[in-house]
């Protein structure tokens, strides 16, 4: 990212990000709240099974799906066109849950485990966007549905980014949330927060140097990197990457980076053609995603979510619904404020 486009990152952003920045004492402190504050939908997120209905809302049903290299595990629900949701690191399908009932109704709403994380399949290789992006379709292939509209938030981005690339007559409709592209801007923030260089560190020095009881702390912190903490269910995130094989995968979904960039530039001649809805939050990136996928899109919509840091699905679950019920639905709406003005369909 050039220094120019680099000053589209707001004061505000730039204050999200600093909240990444603590030090010891900022974790023990982000320790103890885990253990004395418990999100509201903590006990169905624990409870939450990985086959058969499902119990945060009625009407939708987990499974799983074979793919190369393992399984996808997926939670469905309505019907219509299939909208597939990817979650980010370090969460699970699960930060997609207050989003997905009100989107079911003209939708056929998919959110899906990353592989080797949440309930997912394992693989022993193949972390690189594009390579999960095929495994993804293949998914979605599998499940019935040859043409998607895709949200992606963070990892999901990236890995959406690439879905909509390489298959283009298959991605109608493309929503990506908070982050900029690898190769387009994401390397800027390697020197903002460590935890990129560590997870991107080679096997076995993360996983040598975090162990189970160190989750919620350091986990934990990601979550501070956000303008509303309380309503995120973190207990149930510090239960998924309780495994140490889901940490080094999401490990190697970081160590990836590098050749993520290395194929987003040489193929960003390939430039997405259907609408990019690009939202970033409040104190997070505001318009700065807006600005990575320009430079690999052509009919980008920028929209900043208000009240909301990194997690906007659970940060500000109700403006990113109403944003996506306009930028998804069968037909235009005018919006009800001035903020969902970038999510016209």
């Amino acid at each position: 990212m050039s220094p120019q486009e680099s000053t589209a990152y707001t004061p505000a952003r730039r204050r999200g990000l600093k909240r990444l920045r603590v030090g010891a004492v900022g974790s023990l402190l982000v320790l103890v709240m885990a253990l004395f504050t418990t999100a509201a939908g903590a006990d169905r997120g624990s409870v939450e099974p990985t086959e058969g209905p499902a119990r945060f809302a009625p009407g939708f049903v987990h499974g799983r799906v074979a793919v190369d290299g393992g399984f996808v595990h997926y939670v469905r629900g309505g019907s219509g066109p299939a909208l597939v949701f990817l979650h980010g690191w370090p969460e699970t399908w699960w930060m997609w849950r207050k989003v997905m009932p009100e989107l079911a109704r003209d939708h056929t709403v998919i959110a899906i485990d990353l592989p080797g994380l949440g309930a997912s399949g394992i693989p022993a290789g193949g972390y690189d966007k594009a390579t999960t992006a095929r495994r993804v379709r293949q998914a979605v292939n599998r499940l019935g549905f040859t043409q998607v509209q895709l949200v992606g938030h963070d990892f999901g981005a990236l890995i959406a980014y690439p879905y909509a690339r390489d298959f283009p007559g298959e991605v109608t409709r493309l929503a990506v949330l908070e982050t900029p592209l690898a190769g387009f801007g994401l390397e800027e923030l390697y020197g903002i927060s460590w935890h990129f260089r560590f997870n991107m560190s080679p096997a076995p020095i993360p996983e040598t140097i975090m162990d189970n009881d160190d989750v919620p702390t350091y986990l934990g912190m990601m979550f501070q990197f956000s303008h509303r903490p309380e309503n995120i269910d973190r207990e149930v995130y510090y239960a998924a990457y309780a495994d140490p094989a889901r940490r080094t995968a999401g490990y190697e979904y970081y160590r990836a980076f590098p050749a993520d960039a290395e194929n987003n530039k040489a193929n960003a001649s390939r430039r997405l053609s259907m609408p990019v809805l690009a939202m970033g939050g409040q104190y997070s990136f505001g318009p700065g995603v807006a600005d990575s996928f320009r430079l690999v899109a052509d009919d980008v919509r920028p929209v900043v979510a208000p009240e909301s840091g990194h997690y906007i699905p659970e940060e500000n679950a109700r403006f990113l619904g109403d944003c996506a019920r306009l930028f998804f639905g069968a037909s235009s709406t005018t919006p009800d404020r001035p903020e969902l003005a970038g999510c016209v369909r």
